[in-house]
C-alpha cells in the first residue's frame, strides 16, 4: 500500500491526491505537519529514493527560508540534514510518496505515472 505524506492546505498535495483518486490508486494518507517521518524513516526513504538529499527539503516553505537553509545546507553533513528534516514536517518536500521499493518527492505527474502506472 502506498503511503502519501501531505499537508491539507497544500495545493500541490491536493492535485496529487486527485490524480491518485482519478487513477483508482489506493493509498494511506498521513498529515506531514502532525505526523511527519522521523529520522529513521527519512534515512530509509532517502536511501530508497536515489535522489539527492536536497530534493527532500521544501525549499519554498517558510521554515526553510526562516532558517536560512539555502546558505546552511551545503556545509551541513547528511546526518545533520536528516536530523533537521526530522524536526519539522513542514521542512519536508510534499507530497512525499512512499511505495514498495521507491520514494518520490513532490508531484511531477510523469514521475508518478512511471512509478505507478507502468508496472
Amino acid at each position: 500500500m502506498l503511503k502519501v505524506y501531505c499537508y491539507s492546505r497544500c495545493t500541490t498535495c491536493q492535485k496529487a491526491l486527485k490524480w491518485l483518486d482519478s487513477h483508482g490508486i489506493k493509498y494511506t494518507l498521513t498529515d506531514i505537519k502532525t505526523d511527519h517521518p522521523d529520522e529513521k524513516a527519512l534515512r530509509e526513504y532517502y536511501a530508497m529514493s536515489g535522489l539527492p538529499l536536497k530534493r527532500f527539503f521544501n525549499t519554498s516553505g517558510i521554515p526553510y527560508r526562516e532558517l536560512g537553509l539555502s546558505a546552511k545546507l551545503p556545509s551541513m553533513s547528511e546526518d545533520e540534514q536528516l536530523a533537521l528534516l526530522a524536526t519539522d514536517g513542514m521542512l519536508v518536500k510534499r507530497p512525499l510518496l512512499v511505495g514498495d521499493g521507491f520514494v518520490l518527492t513532490g508531484f511531477k505527474e510523469e514521475e508518478w505515472k512511471a512509478a505507478l502506472l507502468q508496472k
